[in-house]
């Protein structure tokens, strides 16, 4: 009984194959578009959490409390000082400056901008920790060397940052001086980090004396028995008392790398969210559509009912035969909608990709595949359920006469 069931649903569906198309056409709308967002959004969720275990829980940041990214206004500043201080606190292993300033970069007469971080060489596994980057070509820098530099991943392709590539050995201008490259950072995953120029305290300082012991921010790594949030709070507490500050009104502020990964989350949620709702308002309507869908089929098929009835079948049968019409809807359309999804969020991704921001990369885990099918299914054959109990309760007799 219920093989036959399900083929008569089947049938049913295929003789009506506009209404069913455009009811599957509602269904695979919503389905498409929670595919699609929620892929993304597992996608930046593994990001930060590969970022988490590549640079580790342990770092700690030190920034200046200002506007813009750090070094770019050197009314807002961390000193050299800071550091010394900082790195007598118990529970610091390790700790490095960073400097920072926005630099014009030329090639061939083309000028681009971006930002040179002069690193201190005896802190560089501290520094890539930090960064989650290895060299991918070329050297690391030498300790004191003053012309060479290294860039970051973008700068070795075409058209991304120059018209032409920029091979190892070459020499650019950096604010009118020529640094020769030898070495590029393997890629971070969004174009400002890829963009990026390192080079040595002592080239940096060459450059610009006028910003000698003055960081964009600090970098520090916590002991391992340390809690860096206890940390974070002991060098924040002792910092502005060496600075001789009051309370809540500090110029710098400590950053756990746990607490900056949780803000970015928190962004993700928050992002997430809104469209996740937006493409289930699509399901919504999708859901009236599926309803109407067979509400109309119940009053077409009315003697049809009648007959059934008058014949020995059952209300449960007739029930199941209408939810089993709209689950069918509802199952084609999900399966539909999670193929086209998939297609959008890989060519998404592509052009993410291509554009520099390789961290959009979207996941399809099977338990979102698994879920949106069942979803889809389920909300084709709850919308189906009220009619089809209408169905059902339909006397024989009124069913018969029905014109």
């Amino acid at each position: 009984m219920n093989r036959d069931i399900i083929k008569y649903a089947f049938m049913n569906v295929r003789k009506r194959k506009l209404r069913s198309g455009l009811t599957v056409l509602s269904i695979l709308i919503g389905v498409t578009a929670i595919y699609a967002l929620v892929s993304f959004g597992i996608g930046l969720q593994l990001y930060v959490n590969s970022i988490s275990e590549e640079a580790g829980i342990d770092k700690l940041f030190i920034q200046a409390k200002g506007i813009g990214a750090p070094g770019s206004d050197i009314g807002f500043k961390v000193t050299q000082d800071d550091v010394d201080f900082v790195e007598d606190i118990n529970g610091v292993q390790d700790i490095s400056g960073i400097y920072s300033k926005a630099v014009q970069v030329k090639k061939d007469s083309k000028v681009k901008y971006a930002y040179a971080l002069g690193m201190d060489t005896d802190r560089i596994n501290l520094i890539e920790e930090a960064f989650t980057v290895e060299i991918e070509k070329g050297r690391q820098l030498r300790n004191g060397e003053l012309n060479g530099i290294v860039l970051g991943h973008n700068y070795q392709i075409k058209d991304k940052i120059f018209e032409k590539p920029i091979v190892l050995g070459e020499k650019i201008e950096i604010d009118a001086e020529k640094f020769e490259v030898v070495g590029f950072y393997e890629a971070v995953g969004n174009p400002q980090d890829d963009s990026n120029i390192f080079m040595t305290f002592e080239a940096y300082e060459r450059m610009f004396p006028d910003r000698k012991n003055t960081f964009g921010f600090i970098i520090i790594k916590a002991n391992k028995n340390t809690n860096p949030s206890e940390l974070a709070e002991r060098i924040q507490d002792k910092l502005r008392k060496h600075k001789g500050q009051d309370k809540g009104k500090e110029d710098f502020f400590v950053q756990t790398f746990e607490d900056a990964l949780q803000t970015f989350n928190n962004i993700i949620l928050v992002l997430n969210g809104i469209l996740l709702l937006i493409a289930l308002i699509s399901i919504v309507v999708a859901a009236v559509n599926t309803m109407n869908t067979m509400y109309t089929a119940v009053l077409e098929r009315t003697k049809e009912i009648g007959v059934m009835k008058a014949i020995g079948a059952k209300n449960s049968g007739i029930l199941m035969i209408f939810v089993m019409e709209s689950g069918i809807l509802g199952f084609i359309g999900g399966v539909l909608g999670i193929s086209l999804g998939y297609l959008i969020s890989k060519t998404g991704g592509s052009i993410a990709a291509a554009a520099g921001f390789s961290f959009l990369t979207p996941a399809f885990p099977l338990w979102l595949t698994l879920g949106c099918i069942l979803f889809a299914t389920s909300v084709g054959a709850l919308s189906g359920t009220l009619p089809a109990v209408n169905a059902s309760k339909l006397k024989p007799v009124d069913a018969l006469r029905y014109e």
